[in-house]
């Protein structure tokens, strides 16, 4: 097969003369004789797979996992990116949209101003009437409440935006925010002359307000999760199995070692090959060694953690990335990476591998406790609570005492919030 030679490439002129106007019609040729010959790679590389006999057929099937596999890295619209598609429908100077992009870019997941305006002139170089300015434009974007100093300041837009301040609700968060986040309504009622049906018709109007409008960007709450790795039981054992449906099947085609093989393309083609064909194995033995990785720490997931896959949660043990990294054999760090966004299907559903990672507690019995399943120890106690007598934090730590479970009022209270419960005086129902 006749090959198509690359030409040298042209000397390179001195640094004090300026570049000649066929430089580039030069490059374009050379360009164009680099293309000619992948091409023709490419094109020996179609007619040697429609000849040779052991290929498997490109079917539908095959085509639908490729275009999946590409379709999967998908990227939505951030809240930064929202605000500024907005901004740049705006009729505003230059400058002021230099301002403007700063203000956005300042902004925390809430969608609050994270720094004041005056340490945001002194970072940018701009002035303050710049970044006053940017900021009032900015707290009339979409969505209402964005660019707040604080939750109190977010609400107060919100409820001036709906012509609502001079309204019970406007008036209790602007001059009682402090016994409204205690919802102390017997004082607010008192300090306001108003009757506490008021307070509570005000107080439901607040709730309806969004108290951090940036949050709806943080988070895809509409995903759909295929499991990397699926964990049954198999004839009495538990059995990982990988999903390898989606992940691409590689391999070098042997109709580049042939065309190497028949010696008629020059030396600079050979080593392009050559290069090209290492990469490729590179790429092959990373994805191989990817899931050998995965299911290797799925299986000692597994042995750690049998008792949730028993049981459930409330059986699940403490379990670190060192500890896993230390008996597969790699860093702590591989660890980390090779779980990062993969699932597990489980018995009991499907879950991050993260999710097996978890500090704990020893009970006064030796047995080890994560700290999930004291979250869930919690949620269950608050659900079955009295309403109109709600657990406080130190009823909660008595509690799980008699379940042989030590742990601090504060820590207690940290766990709360983390699952999203309110204090027991603001679950209280009357």
């Amino acid at each position: 097969m006749d090959m198509p030679s690359l030409d040298e490439p042209a000397p390179e002129s001195d640094q004090d003369e300026p570049p000649k106007e066929e430089s580039f019609e030069v490059q374009e040729l050379e360009f164009g004789k680099t293309f000619e010959v992948l091409n023709k790679l490419d094109e020996d590389w179609r007619e040697y797979m429609s000849q040779a006999g052991d290929a498997q057929p490109h079917t539908s099937e095959d085509a639908e996992r490729r275009e999946h596999f590409f379709n999967s890295l998908v990227s939505e619209t951030s809240l930064q990116e929202y605000l500024l598609d907005q901004a740049s429908l705006s009729d505003i100077e230059p400058a002021q949209r230099e301002a403007l992009e700063y203000v956005i870019g300042s902004l925390d997941n809430n969608g609050f101003l994270a720094a004041s305006l005056s340490d945001l002139t002194l970072l940018s170089g701009l002035s303050l009437a710049q970044m006053q300015e940017a900021h009032r434009i900015l707290r009339g974007f979409d969505p209402l409440g964005i660019g707040a100093f604080d939750i109190q300041d977010c609400l107060l837009m919100q409820l001036s935006a709906k012509g609502r301040s001079r309204s019970h609700a406007y008036q209790i968060v602007q001059d009682h925010f402090k016994l409204l986040s205690r919802r102390r309504i017997p004082d607010i009622a008192r300090r306001m002359n108003i009757s506490s049906e008021d307070v509570q018709d005000a107080l439901a109007e607040i709730a309806l307000l969004d108290p951090a409008p940036g949050r709806r960007f943080a988070d895809d709450t509409n995903r759909s999760v295929l499991p990397d790795v699926v964990i049954e039981k198999d004839e009495g054992k538990w059995k990982v199995t990988l999903n390898s449906d989606y992940v691409p099947r590689l391999r070098i085609s042997p109709v580049y070692k042939e065309i190497i093989a028949k010696g008629t393309i020059n030396k600079q083609e050979k080593e392009y090959i050559q290069e090209k064909m290492r990469s490729g194995k590179f790429l092959i033995n990373s994805i191989e060694q990817r899931q050998q990785t995965i299911e290797r720490i799925a299986n000692e997931i597994v042995k750690i953690q049998e008792g949730f896959f028993e049981e459930g949660v409330a059986k699940l043990r403490p379990c670190t990335m060192t500890q896993v990294a230390e008996i597969v054999g790699v860093h702590e760090t591989t660890v980390s990476r090779a779980v990062a966004n993969k699932y597990a299907q489980t018995p009991h559903g499907i879950f991050e591998l993260k999710y097996f990672f978890t500090p704990g507690y020893e009970g006064s019995d030796g047995e080890a406790v994560s700290n999930t399943s004291v979250k869930d120890m919690i949620q269950n106690l608050i659900t079955a609570e009295n309403p109109s007598k709600p657990l406080s934090d130190q009823a909660l730590v008595a509690l799980l005492q008699d379940k042989e479970i030590k742990i601090a009022r504060r820590t207690v209270a940290k766990y709360r919030e983390e699952l999203g419960i309110l204090p027991s005086n603001l679950r209280r129902e009357y």
